[in-house]
């Protein structure tokens, strides 16, 4: 089967696809393999590297996506690049099928089986082809990173002959993933870390970080049945921002991530509670793609309200391009992997799994599911 790899070409996104020794797993399984001019460009992967790799590199993008049995992005395709797909293709990328109707209508028609990597399930079997869960790792690494720069205070303890200095106070709402991440590097940091979720059930993870799980009772909660937080009531949602404020009040860094999957993202932070938090304080909103969760946030600004700075930059993984890249990379191959018929070498869709019911959103000229 031929794989054909067009680069990216959303603005500011350098990372890769597929990295070179993912190309070459993918040759070994038997596939003939097409990316695009510059595909590396934002990690410094040469085309040498991908011709030296066993692809075939190639200037022409039509040609890219009109020839491949199967086509392998990072962002959701154009409406004008869809028309290009062969009737038949097997395409991967993010969709964000729960806004893109039109997109999944316009795949469908033109036959083509569409893989939403938003999708992939959050099982056991399928963990390695997360890239929901490996890129928003980075995301809350990348967030405290970007929160200590912005500071103007240390994040660790320091004792001096000039005196002691305090610990920075982190409060980190929301223990998925990215949560964690983050509650993990303001730890190694040196940060005093105080962290809430919806879902009493992480608790004992965010104590095993070394934070402090902020109790608040707001009743009955829980997750999905894919580990996704509920959204909570309008009341619970009060509940919830009246004890936050105060938490927010004496932390010097507030990052937020917390989403529903497939919804508007809640918000959490309200105007009252930035204005009382202290001048030189950060917030950064990992939710601001969807929606946000702090009020004032602003898409790919960092926004000053009275000595507080809100950071909604987007993409934060994409700050981190090269461990993004090799993380997104690797759960394309084990997703093809999975699936890969090894005497054909073919990538045949068995409808009756589970993994595929729940990614494949598009086939045989059909929209799966409603959205």
């Amino acid at each position: 089967m031929q794989i054909g790899i067009p680069k990216e070409t959303y603005p500011g996104e350098k990372r890769a696809v597929v990295i070179p020794q993912d190309v070459v797993r993918l040759i070994k399984l038997g596939a003939s393999v097409t990316i695009e001019a510059g595909l590396g460009e934002g990690i410094r992967a040469t085309d040498a590297e991908y011709e030296k790799a066993g692809a075939t590199v190639s200037k022409d993008r039509a040609a890219i996506l009109g020839g491949s049995d199967i086509v392998l992005r990072l962002r959701k395709p154009d409406s004008s690049e869809v028309k290009l797909l062969r009737k038949g293709c097997i395409h991967i990328s993010y969709l964000d099928p729960f806004n893109e109707r039109e997109l999944l209508a316009q795949l469908a028609g033109q036959g083509v089986s569409a893989i939403s990597m938003e999708l992939i399930p959050r099982s056991t079997r399928a963990q390695k082809m997360d890239s929901l869960s490996s890129q928003a790792s980075l995301a809350g690494y990348t967030a405290v990173v970007l929160a200590a720069e912005y500071s103007d205070k240390t994040l660790p303890m320091m004792t001096t002959p000039a005196g002691t200095i305090n610990p920075c106070r982190v409060f980190i709402v929301g223990a998925g993933v990215a949560g964690l991440q983050a509650i993990a590097t303001a730890k190694r940091l040196g940060a005093r870390v105080d962290a809430f979720d919806t879902r009493p059930a992480v608790a004992e993870q965010v104590r095993s970080l070394g934070a402090r799980f902020f109790e608040i009772d707001l009743g009955e909660t829980g997750q999905t049945k894919d580990g996704y937080a509920k959204a909570l009531t309008e009341d619970q949602l009060k509940i919830q921002r009246d004890a936050m404020a105060k938490q927010c009040a004496i932390s010097d860094i507030v990052i937020t991530t917390a989403q529903v999957f497939g919804r508007k993202a809640p918000l959490i932070i309200t105007k009252e509670m930035v204005a009382g938090m202290r001048p030189g304080s950060i917030i950064v909103d990992l939710a601001v793609e969807t929606g946000g969760n702090v009020d004032g946030a602003v898409l790919g600004k960092a926004v000053d309200v009275n000595g507080v700075q809100i950071l909604g930059f987007e993409n934060m993984a994409g700050r981190v391009p090269v461990d993004a890249s090799q993380m997104y990379s690797a759960n394309l191959y084990n997703l093809i992997e999975e699936f890969w018929d090894k005497e054909a070498k073919t990538l045949p869709l068995d409808l009756e799994d589970d993994i595929i019911q729940s990614c494949l959103i598009t086939h045989d000229g059909k929209v799966r599911r409603e959205f």
